[in-house]
């Protein structure tokens, strides 16, 4: 893959990590793997780093998100439970 393809590819999978549940952290890692491609190749020399960088960016923010929702409901379920026995 060329160094814009992948810079595209990061940018897209980080937007689509934010909005797919559970499937948006496997995206927001690789777009986070396309993106760190295209930024640690020396020869780039700049080129569509923003892009890449845009988009590593956006797959953080979706895995952070994702992690988030996972969490809460498995916590959530938890304390459901817990509270349902006592009654």
């Amino acid at each position: 893959m060329n160094v814009k393809g992948a810079a595209l590819a990061s940018l897209i999978l980080g937007i689509l990590s934010i909005f797919f549940p559970v499937i948006g952290l496997i995206l927001g890692v690789m777009g986070v793997i396309y993106g760190r491609k295209v930024v640690k190749n020396p020869e780039t020399e700049g080129q569509h780093a923003g892009m890449a960088k845009g988009g590593m960016i956006c797959s953080i923010i979706g895995i952070s998100l994702q992690l988030f929702i996972i969490l809460s409901l498995i916590f959530g379920t938890l304390l459901f439970w817990n509270f349902t026995s006592f009654i």
